[in-house]
């Protein structure tokens, strides 16, 4: 296995992990900031009112992204496993 393999399987594997996160965090971040502005605007600063609609959201994003996400990971791992030959020699 070269260095050159290690840093592209390095790379893929980054470049995997945060395309399956971004969705999840990606609204969590949105629902935040509306919260956060709504907060803002009517000066309410109720703790809870910022953890619940994010997990919420987060947990929705999850279960609506999660056949994609499972999707790629199968894909990747699938890839990897075809490429051992590869790897090892």
């Amino acid at each position: 296995m070269t260095p050159d393999m290690i840093v592209t399987l390095g790379k893929e594997t980054i470049w995997l992990i945060l395309l399956i996160g971004a969705p999840m965090l990606g609204l969590g971040l949105i629902v935040g900031l509306v919260v956060s502005i709504i907060q803002a605007v009517t000066q309410v600063h109720e703790m809870t009112l910022t953890f619940v609609p994010k997990i919420v959201v987060v947990l929705l994003a999850f279960m609506l992204f999660s056949p994609w996400m499972l999707k790629k990971l199968v894909e990747f791992t699938e890839r990897l496993f075809i490429n051992i030959p590869l790897f090892i020699g």
